[in-house]
């Protein structure tokens, strides 16, 4: 009898898991799974406290999942990868395993770890491999040079092409191994990680694709009209999902297609527009592979290297705390801090204050977002901050600034969202809640909310400023 071992990662699912599936499509095979925590390695990418409770919850009910199936669940604690590569190795020889599946990740510390694993085990164990977590695997959609598209919109044409043509059917969650005598599995005990409870995510498969299919079959129509005003709940919230993998891509395409066949030929559908979020999703990862430095906290347009940004802790500690005099930022920061999530209109917003407003570093927000999201992915996170940033691929030029007091008045006219993180504006107007310092009642009413910490029109030219000198600097002959 062969022994099978499926290395989970961030693919917590039973269906459509590639691995999953190719372990068990041997009828005979003695068919295992594994998951290893890496605490220290988590700290090193910054892995919020929320992003840990929401693994350990998926993991017991993937446990459970997988039992019921003939499935044991094996699990394993040590610090890092260097530690779980050495460990893995060594669990292998131990079940005498016979082949190793698991779903490939495309960040640039797990393809290495995933690279020694290979060698480690090469001539005693078959390690098979498999894209996952992305509509196309990187790679399947490039230029006619074979080169990895730099803009967005030219990538999206030939992706929606590829994808047509694509058999984007989802894999079946395996049968109960009639083979495999069920066993008991090792106890998912508390990792040695700090972890911070939130109610609205609730655990498992189960509830991220009644969560699918209610947003696809109920929410989608309004989803074009509502996606940027945030006081609306008007988004899939499925990231964070996605991101640990108990809900795929094309489970997520499926679905959509069920409920707009046509969504390929209508661009100016709903549903076509929460197929863009979804190939925003892939082109970064996509990025991410031919271009590995954006893991590597490096911007992908060089000569931003130059930008001499603003060291001050005074203004960086506003931001994070959603004290910076706009309303808007303010209540976007706090949204964060106290749910783990933000809306993604918000996002941009944030980043583009801490960035062409403060002139503080975009790896300083980076870090600060990964260590508060719930839904926190290296891709998606590092892509919004670098094209906020001006540094990225298809990135917003330098010299495209966000008003945040317009953006407010924008996507969240009467303060309905302010008012609702910021309750200390509550009974400002609806005329004065975007600059609330104007207000004629402000003094009397001992309204306690600070005035702006910077002058968005001189930020502006002194952020134009930094860039231009940075862009001369970069391009000038023998720069570095």
């Amino acid at each position: 009898m062969k022994t099978h071992i499926v290395w989970l990662r961030n693919d917590l699912r039973i269906h459509d898991n590639p691995a999953l599936s190719a372990a068990c499509s041997h009828p005979d095979a003695q068919v295992t799974a594994l998951f290893i925590a890496t605490p220290a390695q988590w700290r090193a990418h910054d892995m919020s406290p929320r992003q840990g409770d929401f693994l350990l919850r998926n993991l017991i009910e993937l446990r459970l999942a997988l039992a019921d199936r003939g499935i044991p669940l094996h699990y394993h604690q040590c610090d890092d990868y260097d530690a779980a590569v050495v460990w893995l190795t060594d669990f292998c020889r131990r079940q005498q395993a016979d082949a190793l599946f698991y779903n490939y990740q495309y960040e640039f510390n797990e393809r290495r770890r995933d690279r020694t694993v290979e060698r480690a085990l090469d001539g005693h164990v078959i390690c098979q491999g498999f894209d996952d977590g992305v509509l196309l695997p990187p790679g399947s959609v490039t230029t006619g040079d074979g080169d990895m598209y730099k803009v967005y919109t030219p990538f999206r044409n030939a992706f929606i092409r590829r994808l047509r043509d694509e058999n984007s059917q989802c894999l079946p969650a395996p049968e109960r191994r009639v083979t495999t005598p069920w066993a008991p599995v090792d106890e998912i005990t508390p990792f040695d990680y700090p972890r911070r409870e939130t109610d609205d995510y609730p655990a498992g498969e189960e509830a991220a694709l009644s969560r699918l299919h209610d947003f696809c079959h109920h929410q989608l129509q309004d989803y074009r009209r509502g996606r940027d005003l945030p006081a609306l709940d008007a988004t899939s919230r499925l990231s964070a999902y996605l991101t640990l993998g108990i809900v795929s891509p094309k489970q997520c395409y499926n679905r959509l297609r069920t409920a707009c066949p046509t969504v390929l030929e209508q661009a100016d559908s709903a549903a076509f527009c929460w197929l863009n979020e979804l190939i925003w999703r892939d082109f970064y990862r996509h990025i991410m592979v031919f271009y590995p430095g954006v893991c590597r906290h490096r911007p992908f347009i060089t000569w931003t290297r130059h930008v001499a940004w603003r060291r001050d802790d005074t203004l960086l500690d506003a931001w994070r705390q959603g004290r910076t005099g706009f309303p808007i930022v303010d209540a976007a920061m706090r949204q964060l801090n106290q749910t783990g999530w933000m809306h993604n209109r918000l996002r941009m917003i944030c980043a583009s204050f801490l960035v062409k407003d403060l002139l503080i570093d975009w790896r300083e927000g980076e870090r600060y977002f990964m260590r508060r999201l719930i839904d926190g992915d290296l891709a998606s996170n590092n892509g919004g901050w670098q094209w906020a940033a001006s540094t990225g691929t298809d990135a917003a030029p330098y010299f495209r600034i966000f008003n945040p007091t317009t953006q407010g008045r924008r996507f969240d006219e009467q303060g309905r969202f302010i008012r609702r993180w910021l309750p200390e504006l509550a009974s400002v107007p609806d005329k004065f809640i975007h600059e609330p310092y104007f207000w004629p009642q402000a003094e009397q009413t001992g309204l306690d909310y600070p005035r702006p910490i910077v002058d968005h029109g001189q930020a502006r030219q002194t952020a134009l400023a930094a860039y231009q000198s940075a862009k001369a600097q970069g391009l000038a002959p023998h720069s570095g």
